[in-house]
């Protein structure tokens, strides 16, 4: 199965999302710094996968559902969420995404497609397949997308899941986007891995479906791999696996720079604790963002000036994002159990 490009138009959406997540996600992290103490407990940030996020969604129709990690903004907003209500959550506060209760790591849209998020590795795993199962039973060809770190591949729920997704040929796709690195060992993939020199993606193999990888940071590869994955899952052949590559930009967990630091490059902890500095300048090398930008330009399907047009445009939206959920109120008191279920 081979899928044709997207067009012109298809691709600089593509590219809007793409920036308009690196700077929701650099406006989280520049709080730390501008506005202290807003933000309460971790964020933690996907800038560099954003063309594995936007490549993935491309695909989208209505009545699909997708399930992500704690690392969420990025998906909420390619699928249409309004960023101001998703900072707000991040703030805390009444006019939030969920209110101001669930905060950075538990993002929901419903009515957007996004099912959630948990703090909890491999936790959407299994929901995914619960709602790619309630798809099956519609029988209206609607597929789930689950997006989880490589971390996650180590928990019981990945391999529980994928046993169950490929004996009922759930109409699910299992998007592992592997950073090289997983807080459940803090070491890099090449020294963790039980599959050592062997891509993430051979897991696929115990459990009789497809799997591949692609490069991440390639929104059309990844736009065109993911894409075969669906089209098979809507087809009724069952899930498949795909391990999108991708090198995470900023620390693990919340981004706190010292003076002198530049925002983009926190060393204290991105680098010392997580990577090699070689490594991180190599990925800042091959950012998705300017790389798929400088792509547009000279394939002549976007001009300089509009590309520069474009990041003015999404820098007042993200700007507007801030300035409305630090004027947002707090939730009351009384509204910290009305949302509770047992």
């Amino acid at each position: 199965m081979s899928l044709q490009p997207p067009n012109a138009e298809r691709q600089i959406w593509m590219f809007t999302q793409m920036v308009r997540i690196r700077t929701f996600e650099e406006r989280v992290k520049r709080t730390f710094i501008d506005h202290p103490g807003v933000i309460r407990g971790h964020t933690h940030l996907a800038d560099g996968a954003e063309a594995s996020i936007v490549g993935s969604l491309s695909h989208f129709r209505e009545g699909d559902a997708a399930l992500a990690t704690y690392r969420c903004h990025g998906y909420p907003l390619a699928l249409g969420s309004d960023p101001k209500a998703m900072m707000a959550e991040i703030y805390g506060r009444a006019d939030g995404l969920c209110k101001g209760l669930g905060g950075s790591m538990h993002l929901t849209d419903v009515k957007r497609g996004f099912l959630g998020t948990s703090g909890i590795v491999g936790a959407g795993i299994p929901h995914a397949a619960g709602a790619a199962w309630s798809a099956q039973i519609r029988r209206k060809g609607n597929v789930v997308l689950s997006f989880f770190g490589d971390g996650a591949s180590k928990q019981g729920a990945f391999h529980e899941t994928l046993n169950i997704a490929s004996l009922w040929k759930l109409p699910v796709v299992f998007v592992m986007e592997n950073n090289g690195y997983n807080v459940v060992t803090t070491t890099a993939q090449e020294d963790a891995s039980a599959a050592a020199g062997e891509p993430l993606a051979v897991k696929a193999k115990a459990h009789a479906m497809p799997g591949v990888t692609v490069d991440g940071t390639d929104p059309l590869a990844v736009y065109q791999t993911v894409g075969e994955a669906i089209e098979r899952a809507r087809a009724g052949q069952g899930p498949t696996l795909v391990e999108s590559k991708v090198y995470r930009l900023s620390a693990h967990g919340n981004i706190i720079a010292p003076p002198g630091v530049p925002l983009h490059y926190p060393e204290h902890e991105a680098i010392t604790v997580f990577g090699k500095r070689e490594e991180y300048e190599a990925a800042l090398r091959g950012d998705p963002v300017p790389r798929f930008r400088g792509a547009l330009v000279q394939n002549g399907i976007l001009t300089a000036a509009k590309a520069d047009e474009i990041s003015s445009r999404v820098a007042s939206e993200m700007q507007e994002a801030v300035t409305f959920a630090l004027n947002s109120p707090f939730p009351k008191v009384e509204s910290a159990l009305k949302y509770n279920f047992a």
